[in-house]
């Protein structure tokens, strides 16, 4: 079975936390499953490379900062593979580029078309784990592009609908998705399951779990999303048509 997970900065921030999320790619592949991990830039990795740009130039071009900003998912790959390299599973880190994420030329809020190569499926069925950087793709110049807010989201998704997989888990800083702000309404409740329809509303109205585009993916090709915590055991919700299609695994 294929299944998606996706890592985010929170989630990766230090040596500690790249260890523990690998310990959960880890089992998932020792319990059988092909595993393509999806990461976040490091923390507050992405701000901190904002600004240094913004001492260079206060309005740089957008395809530059797509250039730009794509390294930090891409160090977070290399290190999420070289973690599980230490714990002795085969990884392989790959670019968004590598990967094959075909984009639209907008530079900085990019849509994803499809994609434009084989690779991750190659290397599933070498016996890797493929680590792919979030947030990236590649237009059809052979330019970097980036994805824009939750455009990590939009990877594993994404991935998920064309690789067919049977589940996309997102793992982040929450423990799943509310009916309201659990930090502004001490009685909200988690639910444990939600329509992709309720999502985009919830998304729409500023709920910073999942951007709209990723759950717009998700919808037009069924894909099951789980969003579950890196740091606290639970189910999390389930993001599907009907509470039945998640996958039991």
């Amino acid at each position: 079975m294929l299944t998606v997970v996706k890592f985010g900065g929170s989630s990766l921030a230090d040596a500690g936390r790249i260890q523990n999320a690998a310990r959960r790619i880890a089992a998932l592949f020792e319990a059988g499953h092909q595993v393509v991990a999806v990461v976040s830039a490091q923390g507050d990795t992405t701000d901190d490379m904002i600004e240094k740009a913004a001492q260079i130039h206060t309005d740089p071009p957008k395809r530059e900062m797509d250039a730009y900003l794509a390294a930090g998912e891409q160090m977070s790959a290399a290190l999420m593979a070289m973690a599980l390299h230490k714990m002795g599973l085969p990884a392989i880190s790959l670019t968004g580029m590598q990967a094959g994420l075909m984009t639209d030329g907008v530079h900085s809020d990019a849509r994803v078309l499809g994609l434009r190569n084989d690779r991750v499926r190659q290397e599933l069925d070498k016996g890797n784990i493929v680590v792919v950087a979030g947030f990236q793709g590649v237009d059809g110049a052979g330019d970097i592009t980036t994805l824009g807010r939750g455009g990590s989201d939009t990877t594993a998704v994404a991935l998920a609908a064309f690789l067919q997989a049977a589940v996309c888990k997102i793992y982040t800083d929450v423990d799943g998705v509310y009916d309201r702000d659990p930090r502004k309404f001490p009685d909200a409740v988690k639910l444990p399951w939600i329509g992709y329809d309720e999502m985009l509303q919830l998304a729409r109205q500023g709920a910073q779990v999942l951007h709209d585009r990723c759950v717009e993916l998700a919808q037009m090709y069924n894909v099951p999303v789980q969003v579950l915590s890196s740091f606290r055991p639970g189910e999390g919700t389930f993001i599907t048509a009907l509470p039945e299609d998640f996958p039991q695994i």
